[in-house]
């Protein structure tokens, strides 16, 4: 939401907005551009005669004093998703989705044509190096990239926000049950990208190893173009990936086989944009990808130290897998929180059996407040320890004995993983890998 209203300031509307709270970075950069509401909280009076539409933000509930105001004066009402539509409606419309891997796959292409001189709009769901903002809005562009995010809209519309875009190319990376408080069965999540895809007007590009992404796809193929992708192949070499592709070798910064398969499908979609997939393979060189993906946060000669968005059982597999093949010659040390909704709710734990098999030590971290706080039933360490099923499995739920925890296991030659769609609690993970590090080192 800070995105979009800087990125609508930048355009040369008039913008104002409020919140009950407002961390950063949100804060600091909606405080450069003069966006910062003067006052937390909401107020009524701030809706006025004034005010041509109210986007509506995913957090903000019906019996906001200010949408009510608003509902009561008649003024035009858009969810984000919605309204990101409206602004791009007579624009080619492309939309990333899938479980795993949406924003990573959104991130190449916004890299890809930009390094081929393309201008387009765009919403991607992390900082991307190059970009200044998460929204680009431009009346002059032609073709909009959006990251598709299955979740609820809004409180007014309880539709997955990616139902709202109407794509004219789509791609589905895979499809592994998440969202349980909204989906509680596998048939409802696989339903909701089976709307998705009939909602798609031209193209559907879609990882063909993914059975429940096939049938979908074969559901399609009277009525729009299918191009299928598989996973690039890969060797590592010095510690980095390189692919080869037609006689071209390019060294990656990236590396695993969900990032070979997400490389795959972004190239597909830019060779549908018109970019070759010589020159697209030649621009991801240059990648670094999204922040919080594979983001290296500390290192020397004796560690390294990585944070990556994982948290559901998919992506928590196939990250440490791909740790653990990147750096063969190293233990590998994983350290995972349950954040979610659904990581915390103990009929879905199950589905993290074995997730983290592939890592040489690991510690899950879940907080009792945040399972109170969702008004989950209570869950205690050795449910968690039983889910996973790995031996060793050191599970706490103090965030104050995270640090500690980790430091009784530092020594050389070692990669620590920190895996989290949150923060720990509160703590702060770059200065906790520094920490790390400089232990690791004075490690005998």
């Amino acid at each position: 939401m800070h995105n979009l209203a800087i990125a609508l300031h930048k355009k040369g509307n008039q913008v104002t907005g409020s919140d009950d709270e407002i961390f950063e970075p949100s804060r600091s950069r909606l405080d450069s551009y003069g966006l910062l509401p003067e006052k937390w909280g909401w107020d009524p009076g701030k809706i006025t005669d004034k005010i041509e539409c109210v986007i509506l933000g995913m957090h903000a509930r019906d019996d906001n004093p200010e949408l009510i105001k608003a509902r009561e004066m008649k003024i035009k009402i858009y969810s984000f998703p919605e309204f990101l539509y409206e602004q791009t409606r007579n624009k080619k419309r492309i939309v990333i989705a899938g479980s795993h891997g949406k924003t990573t796959i959104t991130s190449m292409i916004m890299h890809s044509l930009r390094a081929n001189k393309f201008k387009f709009d765009y919403m991607v769901g992390s900082v991307l190096e190059g970009f200044d903002t998460m929204v680009e809005l431009d009346d002059s562009n032609e073709i909009a990239v959006f990251e598709g995010d299955e979740y609820l809209t809004s409180a007014l519309d309880k539709r997955p926000k990616f139902h709202l875009y109407q794509p004219h190319i789509s791609l589905i990376s895979g499809i592994a049950w998440d969202h349980i408080n909204v989906f509680p069965t596998l048939n409802e999540y696989i339903e909701q990208f089976r709307i998705f895809a009939g909602l798609s007007s031209e193209a559907l590009v879609y990882y063909e190893e993914d059975p429940l992404v096939t049938a979908i796809a074969e559901e399609n193929r009277n009525r729009l173009d299918l191009y299928p992708y598989r996973e690039m192949i890969s060797c590592v070499n010095d510690q980095m990936s390189m692919v080869t592709f037609k006689n071209l070798s390019v060294s990656l910064n990236i590396f695993g086989r969900h990032n070979m398969q997400n490389l795959a499908g972004a190239m597909q979609v830019c060779k549908l944009l018109g970019i070759p997939e010589t020159d697209f393979l030649r621009s991801m060189n240059g990648f670094t990808g999204a922040a919080r993906r594979q983001e290296l946060l500390a290192e020397n000669e004796h560690c390294k130290v990585y944070l990556d968005f994982a948290h559901a059982p998919s992506k928590v597999k196939a990250t440490t897998e791909a740790f653990k093949e990147q750096f063969p010659d190293k233990q590998l040390f994983a350290c995972l929180e349950l954040h979610t909704f659904s990581s915390l709710n103990a009929n879905y734990l199950p589905q993290y059996f074995q997730s983290l098999d592939k890592s040489d030590h690991a510690i899950v971290f879940f907080n009792p407040e945040v399972v109170a706080h969702k008004r989950l039933p209570e869950i205690s360490p050795e449910q968690v320890r039983n889910a996973f099923g790995k031996k060793n499995l050191k599970v706490i739920n103090d965030r104050n004995q995270v640090e500690s925890e980790l430091l009784k296991q530092k020594q050389k030659n070692q990669v620590l993983l920190i895996m989290t769609s949150g923060d720990f609690s509160g703590l702060n993970l770059r200065q906790l890998a520094e920490n790390y590090a400089l232990a690791c080192s004075k490690t005998s």
